[in-house]
């Protein structure tokens, strides 16, 4: 679990106390003004204030031979919990897999996906779904888009430093869900293959000086994939064994899916289709979604997965279509749902609440298309959302969510008749909630983020720096 105590307080050293009294009534016989030393001190005194304020206008030349690597303006309000500084990786690690786009999968090019800074290509079928005044803010995005989407942000973030002595955390911008998703899906590569980018890279990072300096613990990087993508324990299994490498203990990883037990996964939103320009483009979308007409009560997008026993996504589809009038079904058999459709956000945007099962694991994007479009989510293992996402959701759950066991369901509880008790009131509090923290859950268009209001990166940066600050102060460091 992470630290719950709140940041603590840097004091400042206490200053000498010197005895000010005597220190003037020393000096009285050279201020007085009749005295001509007070004027020669006057004088003095004012051609060094002078010279001062010259001195600080003036370039330096450290700052001339930099021009094309200055970090964006920051002040120290901006900046309290410390900079970030961002590591000068070989392009193989990540922008040369970009150039190799059409190599990434084994079925299709990667590069209509990823292109954009990872936004991927703007959607021109939203018409009639969203105001007009915004489809210019809806992507085809990758749900496996993360790391250059943090990336291009963490260039131009406010607070990065391009002086690393300065730094409170250092930024590995190494794409290994990239680098390992062209040898997960077939036998042709050995554990070897699927292990090589991520080895490189550590050995990399770990010959840099600022690395000693704490064995790494200060060091964060992005996995664009689910934590299992890069746990396999044995050659045989799925994966790549990265978290499991020498030197990768200490990082903290911001992933899509965290293990829950452990400390230096980080679980940040999955990216959606909906990346707005500015705060105003937030308000907008806020504001539509609070005042629609919603006509379902509850909807389901999803497929079964025949080959699991006792599929729930299965029994979920079939309470949904016997229930006629209360519940809306998007089947998203085969590929028909891949990186969202219009039909899924009209549903959701026409729902009041959407049911949100595991994915092929415990997470899956649909969880922030659904609180997107103001639906409100119904969960059924609390590790799909309550301890994955804690930094960005709201800490009591059942303020913005509803909770309903899946043995419950699987034992012949009603989903229509808990969620049909809940009051109207009651409805809206929670869908005002949701709402709300919608700015929280995506990720912004501008790659200097949204003047004003924090979105997904921002909280996620902020809490790697809060984080460092508290073991920093507390006097350890993680071994």
């Amino acid at each position: 679990m992470l630290p719950t105590s709140d940041f603590p307080v840097a004091h400042k050293p206490k200053t000498p106390d010197l005895c000010r009294k005597n220190s003037f009534t020393a000096l009285q016989p050279y201020l007085s003004v009749q005295n001509p030393r007070t004027w020669l001190i006057a004088t003095v005194f004012l051609l060094q204030i002078l010279l001062l304020l010259t001195a600080r206008s003036l370039p330096t030349s450290a700052s001339r031979n930099r021009n094309h690597l200055v970090s964006p303006a920051t002040t120290s309000t901006q900046c309290a919990l410390g900079e970030v500084y961002v590591y000068e990786l070989p392009p193989v690690f990540n922008t040369g897999l970009l150039e190799k786009c059409d190599d990434l999968n084994p079925w299709t090019s990667r590069c209509n996906a990823l292109s954009n800074d990872g936004l991927g290509k703007r959607t021109t079928r939203l018409d009639g779904v969203v105001p007009g005044n915004l489809t210019h803010t809806w992507y085809w995005t990758d749900q496996f888009s993360l790391e250059i989407i943090y990336h291009n942000r963490m260039m131009n973030y406010k607070c990065r430093t391009m002086e690393p002595n300065s730094a409170t955390a250092f930024y590995i911008p190494f794409y290994a869900g990239l680098a390992v998703g062209k040898y997960l899906w077939t036998s042709n590569y050995t554990a070897k293959d699927r292990d090589r980018h991520c080895d490189m890279m550590l050995k990399w990072v770990r010959d840099q000086p600022y690395w000693n300096r704490s064995d790494g613990w200060d060091h964060f990087i992005t996995m664009g994939r689910i934590t299992w993508d890069f746990r396999r324990s044995k050659d045989g299994d799925w994966g790549s064994s990265c978290i499991y490498l020498p030197g990768m203990r200490n990082i903290t990883r911001l992933l899509i899916e965290r293990n829950s037990w452990d400390y230096f996964d980080i679980g940040v939103p999955y990216p959606t289709g909906f990346h707005p320009g500015s705060a105003a483009d937030v308000a907008r979308w806020q504001k539509f979604v609070g005042g629609r007409d919603r006509t379902t009560l509850y909807c389901f997008a999803g497929a079964t997965r025949g080959f699991i026993k006792n599929d729930f996504r299965g029994l979920l589809l079939d309470r949904c279509y016997n229930d006629t009038g209360s519940c809306r079904v998007v089947d998203c058999g085969g590929s028909k749902c891949s990186n969202g459709t219009s039909a899924i956000l009209e549903t959701f945007l026409s729902s009041d609440f959407c049911l949100q099962p595991r994915g092929d694991s415990f997470t899956r994007r649909s969880i922030f298309d659904c609180m997107l479009a103001g639906s409100i989510p119904v969960f059924f293992w609390k590790r799909t959302a309550y301890y994955q996402y804690e930094w960005f959701l709201p800490g009591e759950p059942e303020s913005y969510s509803v909770f309903i066991d899946r043995y419950a369901v699987q034992n012949g509880t009603s989903i229509k008749e808990v969620l049909g008790k809940i009051g109207r009131d009651e409805v809206k509090r929670m869908r005002d909630k949701v709402i709300e923290y919608i700015p929280r859950i995506v990720y912004a268009k501008s790659s200097r983020g949204l003047e004003g209001m924090k979105d997904a990166f921002d909280i996620a940066v902020e809490g790697v720096l809060k984080r460092n600050k508290e073991q920093e102060q507390a006097g350890y460091k993680w071994r």
